[in-house]
């Protein structure tokens, strides 16, 4: 009886908040099983809080500056210490595509991260989203900015994916390549090796330190803390995207020099019809 009180107490004390409360060691069998499965889903549901604080912590933090800036205008028009103008409206405009832009990566992320995003996965062939890919950010490069190519054998094999994200995924790391790389390439390559196809991402650009590529798929961190801010990016594409991947069985690395380009690739698992 003595156990099972302790145990309620404990319950009752991780109820209110107390997230790092544990159920000790019984000498009753039955009791100390009870009390292991209570510890395993308390570190559990720990952990999910204390991503949770960060993630609230990490947005608050990102939504802070472009709302600083909106309101800093709005004040300035107000009090008449600025005359209002398109271009003043179109950075307007651009805070708020901002906010709009993280917010819906934020809601991304969270559903990532607690299991509730749809991932619907079927065989597919990949090769007419790469080259569909290629003609589409070709289209984005100037006339002397890099070479944007193709490099996998046709057909590609099947592989258990889900397009849509899929391809969310290489919009995402295309998207970085064509912003940090001014001249040389771009090259999506794919190539099977054992029972994945790979795809990767390789360009000639600006490149990541060494010190820096620990961190490279945690939300909200940047190598260049301002870069990415004033061109765009929420600074957590990289961070869905690697949880895309591995919600569908596969992978995502890295590789990179700064100032000689980087190299970011994933695989999935091919799709054997006879398994």
């Amino acid at each position: 009886m003595q156990g099972l009180t302790e145990m309620e107490q404990i319950t009752q004390k991780f109820a209110a908040g107390e997230f790092d409360v544990r159920v000790p060691v019984s000498d009753i069998p039955e009791l100390n099983k009870l009390g292991s499965s209570f510890n395993r889903m308390a570190a559990s549901l720990e952990g999910v809080e204390a991503r949770r604080r960060e993630l609230i912590g990490d947005m608050t933090h990102e939504l802070r500056t472009p709302l600083t800036v909106v309101r800093g205008y709005l004040e300035e028009i107000a009090d008449g210490r600025i005359e209002s103008s398109p271009e003043i409206y179109l950075r307007l405009v651009k805070e708020t595509k901002r906010l709009e832009r993280l917010v819906n990566d934020l809601q991304e992320l969270s559903k990532a991260e607690a299991g509730y995003l749809p991932i619907f996965i079927q065989p597919v062939d990949l090769y007419p989203l790469l080259d569909s890919l290629v003609k589409r950010f070709a289209d984005q490069l100037l006339e002397d900015g890099p070479v944007l190519q193709l490099e996998c054998p046709k057909p590609l094999p099947l592989v258990l994916a889900d397009i849509d994200r899929t391809e969310q995924v290489l919009v995402n790391l295309l998207g970085n390549a064509v912003r940090y790389t001014t001249q040389g390439s771009i090259t999506i390559r794919a190539w099977t090796e054992s029972s994945h196809l790979w795809i990767a991402v390789i360009d000639t650009g600006m490149g990541i330190a060494a010190e820096d590529l620990p961190h490279i798929f945690e939300r909200f961190w940047r190598a260049d803390k301002s870069r990415d801010r004033y061109s765009g990016g929420s600074g957590i594409g990289l961070t869905i995207s690697r949880r895309l991947v591995e919600l569908q069985g596969g992978y995502m690395e890295v590789e990179s020099e700064l100032g000689k380009g980087s190299t970011f690739r994933f695989c999935l698992p091919l799709f054997h019809p006879n398994s």
